[in-house]
């Protein structure tokens, strides 16, 4: 029997692990056909993982929030990864953990009695906007499509409610963009399909308060800001000042920091990337020699 080939990735299925392209999960998984799940997304970089415990972290609260009892624990769930980015050989990788809801005894529809699961993969690193991208930057559109509301679906439990963006990105395309901004109810900047958002003025970054996932390269942005002495503030974030800013990065698992060149049809600053995104994203990537 031919040796299994996990070179283009690997998961752990039902306590099994086996190569990406056979990776499968049952029809009836409410994760699929309710989208009643979370999940999270951690890098390893020249093999290491990133922030790994701020992952966890994070996964484990949406865990706990959705009520699902999972059948494995935090150091069972550090052993499943690690084994998934050692059997792949990935060294730079891009790391899924998901809990979802299963499925319960057939006739039954209470959340209850469903038996909920654990997933996991590693494939290689994922961009948004790979190394060379990030040198002209991304064009932005934005969206008159709101965000879902958090008081229907908390953004802070990382999940799959992506309709929206989906949508979103789709008419983006169609204008010529390469990615996409939502709002909030009150007309604000919210947050991009996998991304959050910094806008840069005079100097001072600010970035959405409310409506966003916070996420773990946000949360690099704002250390970094903290240790470099540079201006920052957690807030409501219009769309004049999105489209009045001097710079705008974008952060994200996958890519890293990334700059915004362009909003809808009007450059940012001098429509190349600038010195507080370059400085930021060096400090990003100088982070990792240290985890």
């Amino acid at each position: 029997m031919a040796e299994s080939d996990y070179s283009a990735g690997a998961a752990w299925i039902s306590g099994d692990i086996v190569p990406i392209a056979e990776a499968c999960i049952p029809i009836l998984d409410w994760g699929f056909t309710r989208s009643d799940a979370t999940y999270d997304v951690v890098h390893t970089w020249d093999g290491k993982f990133f922030r790994l415990d701020d992952h966890l972290a994070r996964f484990w609260r949406g865990v706990e929030t959705l009520r699902y009892q999972l059948p494995v624990d935090n150091v069972e769930v550090r052993d499943i990864l690690q084994q998934l980015v050692d059997i792949s050989g990935i060294t730079n990788a891009y790391v899924a953990l998901i809990a979802t809801r299963g499925s319960p005894m057939p006739g039954s529809r209470d959340p209850r009695d469903c038996r909920n699961q654990f997933y996991a993969f590693a494939i290689p690193f994922v961009w948004i906007a790979d190394p060379e991208k990030q040198k002209t930057g991304l064009r932005l559109a934005i969206s008159d499509r709101e965000r879902i509301r958090p008081e229907a679906v908390d953004p802070t439990v990382k999940n799959y409610h992506w309709l929206d963006f989906q949508v979103a990105l789709l008419e983006a395309y169609d204008a010529g963009a390469e990615t996409v901004v939502l709002l909030d109810s009150n007309g604000n900047v919210c947050e991009g399909p996998g991304f959050n958002i910094f806008v840069i003025k005079s100097g001072k970054l600010a970035t959405p308060d409310r409506g966003a996932l916070e996420g773990i390269t946000r949360q690099s942005v704002i250390d970094i800001c903290a240790s470099h002495q540079i201006p920052i503030a957690v807030r409501a974030v219009s769309v004049s000042e999105l489209q009045d800013a001097d710079e705008i990065i974008i952060t994200s698992t996958a890519g890293g920091i990334m700059p915004i060149t362009q909003v809808d049809d009007a450059p940012v600053g001098d429509g190349v990337p600038g010195q507080i995104f370059t400085r930021i994203h060096g400090a990003y990537w100088d982070m990792h020699s240290v985890e």
